[in-house]
């Protein structure tokens, strides 16, 4: 895929994206060895060089379902709003809010020169379990950074409705599964285990109050890169879900796919090797010293974490069951939701929480 669908990315309008970025002074002369950066997004990414200089290109997909030119203008607000912070970050230049000119809104952002950890280990990384073990603590630092950031004096206070906002989470997903049933041959709710159990514990046990601050929405192991010559974060990536919330979300997405004991986490979700990485309790240690955040309440959004992912992803198999996506990607996607629902379960009576 490339910025307008269905064309090569060498086959996209490069005189175009040449002449809006003449007129802000963005390098001069071709637009040269477009390339299309893989990832676990949906979203376009391609890498590109004009003159001395190389870009990153970030757009949407066309999508009957969602506004993705309005989902490009949150990221690239949010980008510049983190310049300055010490939130490992993509670093935006520039924002194009003309539709028209490559087939919707983007934005160029700087090259992070870096490696995704599930796809790729270095020779550095894997060879060394201290190195993991800091990448671990990095891994935590940058959800932890976020949360720090003071959203009013960076221009965000409207980035999200705070109000309600946990009140929201349990019921928004109980109704996102019941939607699935528009797909003809998707059994129900019932092929996830506990599901209704999980539902009814996150009503009963809702915290009452929270700290608001910036969250990403979608934190783990796969939306960051990290540095090619050693443990640091180089940047957390793929902000589409970020908001204005609860960042204890984050922590309890983060735990949602990382490994608990000698057990795989849900879906197989781990680095090649993974010894040496932080475990469950010495993560949440982290993210407590480093934020100062009151953390009573973190069994809870854990188990809302992995509620939601496992909804997510059976999205696929109810899909799936109605022909409009493939059958054995909807098997795999259950049986990963059947394992976050497994683990909301556990959690609930167990688990690393204090």
């Amino acid at each position: 895929m490339s910025p307008v669908s269905g064309r090569r990315p060498d086959a996209m309008d490069r005189d175009a994206l040449a002449r809006w970025m003449d007129g802000l002074g963005l390098e001069g002369g071709p637009v040269e060895a477009p390339r299309q950066l893989e990832g676990g997004t949906q979203n376009v990414m391609l890498r590109f060089r004009r003159g001395a200089r190389e870009f990153v290109l970030r757009r949407a997909p066309p999508s009957p379902v969602m506004d993705g030119n309005r989902t490009m203008r949150r990221e690239a607000r949010l980008l510049a709003a983190l310049a300055g912070t010490e939130v490992p970050h993509p670093r935006l230049v520039a924002l194009c809010d003309d539709p028209g000119l490559l087939g919707g809104v983007f934005y160029l952002m700087e090259v992070v020169e870096g490696f995704n950890a599930i796809t790729v280990m270095p020779p550095l990384h894997a060879g060394d379990p201290a190195i993991r073990h800091g990448m671990g603590l990095a891994l935590v630092d940058g959800i932890a950074r976020l949360a720090q950031v003071d959203h009013v004096a960076v221009g965000l206070e409207d980035f999200g409705r705070t109000e309600g906002f946990l009140d929201r989470q349990a019921g928004r997903w109980r109704a996102q599964l019941e939607g699935y049933g528009q797909y003809a041959g998707w059994p129900g709710p019932q092929v996830l285990p506990g599901v209704e159990a999980v539902a009814g514990w996150l009503d009963a046990t809702l915290p009452r109050d929270f700290t608001p601050g910036l969250m990403h929405g979608d934190y783990h192991i796969g939306n960051v890169m990290f540095a090619p010559d050693g443990p640091a974060l180089a940047a957390i990536v793929d902000w589409e879900l970020a908001t204005l919330g609860d960042p204890l979300l984050d922590l309890g997405r983060l735990l949602a796919q990382w490994p608990e004991g000698g057990a795989p986490p849900p879906g197989g979700f781990r680095t090649t090797p993974h010894d040496g990485f932080p475990d469950m309790p010495e993560i949440i240690a982290h993210y407590a010293a480093r934020t100062g955040r009151d953390m009573g309440s973190l069994r809870w959004h854990a188990v809302l974490a992995s509620y939601k992912l496992g909804i997510l992803l059976e999205g696929s198999n109810a899909r799936a069951c109605a022909g409009r996506a493939p059958r054995d990607i909807g098997d795999t996607l259950h049986r990963t939701a059947v394992e976050c629902l497994e683990r909301a379960l556990a959690w609930i009576e167990g688990g690393p929480f204090a």
